[in-house]
């Protein structure tokens, strides 16, 4: 799929949240990437760059402070190139974006991988 096309699966994904989160993501950048980086790969304890689908880089909003001010954006990274691999129709890698999308504004709520477990989110 070319990048323009998977960036609008990013926005539709974006737009189907519920409007009080769309609003609360205030200082966030959301990033279409082809590949995670070797950093981010190494960060996230990932070693095949097709195991990273997305990733949050920034400070969850129930871990700051009130010395949180005047910082760059936090930046949520959608991985293009692995999330397509996983997928072999367009309908697939719309559900799977709306899920890479959900999940990383989730961590960006402060919510973990083992709450987002808990709560069935996959």
């Amino acid at each position: 799929m070319e990048t323009d096309a998977f960036v609008s699966l990013v926005e539709a994904a974006i737009q189907a949240l519920p409007e009080q989160f769309q609003d609360a993501l205030d200082n966030v950048e959301i990033a279409v990437e082809d590949w995670p980086d070797f950093w981010t790969r190494q960060q996230a304890g990932i070693h095949s760059r097709y195991g990273l689908l997305g990733f949050y880089h920034g400070i969850p909003l129930t871990e700051r402070t009130t010395n949180y001010n005047l910082v760059a954006p936090d930046r949520i990274s959608i991985y293009h190139k692995p999330i397509e691999a996983q997928c072999q129709t367009e309908e697939e890698l719309r559900r799977l974006v709306g899920v890479v999308v959900r999940h990383e504004v989730a961590h960006f709520f402060g919510i973990s991988d083992e709450r987002l477990h808990e709560l069935g989110a996959y």
